[in-house]
């Protein structure tokens, strides 16, 4: 797919339900956070913040480069490298709040209760931007929005190499909570583009089909 399609405005359908498709992305990363912890446990819980920005670098920066050579060789698709940042941010926004602790185990409740609490204040904070800037964002190129998630990584590393110091902007999790909700609108994104491709032709197809019946009519 041209990373810079866009449905003519006139053409955009009416937004589904964010809400609702922000809830299934989130639910599916949630599935693979927990079966991979039942295979790993914790362990990345020896990770330092600085490294996890990192691995979600990488994983931006895939994007970005399948977006722009319009094939991949590594069979695993774009939108696992979309689940990856989200449960990374989430692991990166634990442990800014647990720190470095000694004690590397945590219990799968524990670590439930931790990233639903994260999640949610992601989707808060989604829900409260959307309210001033409406649906907006699906207006936007697929391509921008993969730009926009590595800005947000520049300048958590930017942060993070002044020791998390900043004069004026926020902090690195706040960078965090609006990575989650960058990388969950993009995959939603994708999903509204295939679903206004459909919507889209199907209308004009119809469209065809009425408007060749009533001229046939008037030729009876």
């Amino acid at each position: 797919m041209n990373p810079d399609f866009q449905l003519p405005v006139s053409e955009i359908p009416m937004a589904p339900n964010t809400s609702f498709q922000y809830d299934r992305i989130i639910g599916r990363c949630k599935d693979i956070f927990l079966k991979k912890m039942k295979d790993y446990g914790t362990a990345w819980r020896i990770l330092r913040v600085s490294s996890i920005t990192d691995q979600i670098y990488i994983k931006a920066q895939r994007i970005r480069s399948i977006e722009e050579k319009g094939t991949q060789k590594v069979e695993e698709g774009v939108d696992s490298e979309f689940v990856g940042i989200i449960n990374y941010c989430a692991i990166a926004l634990i442990q800014i709040e647990m720190g470095n602790e000694s004690n590397l185990e945590m219990a799968e409740a524990d670590v439930i209760a931790h990233f639903d609490k994260h999640v949610i204040e992601s989707k808060h904070l989604m829900e409260n931007k959307n309210h001033d800037y409406g649906e907006a964002w699906r207006g936007m190129r697929t391509s921008s929005m993969t730009d926009l998630i590595l800005m947000k990584l520049l300048r958590i590393k930017q942060i993070e190499d002044n020791s998390g110091e900043t004069l004026i902007s926020e902090g690195v999790a706040a960078n965090y909570y609006d990575l989650i909700n960058y990388a969950v609108l993009k995959y939603t994104y994708d999903f509204s583009v295939i679903f206004g491709f459909f919507f889209f032709f199907s209308s004009r197809r119809r469209h065809t089909r009425s408007s060749t019946v009533s001229w046939a009519r008037r030729c009876v």
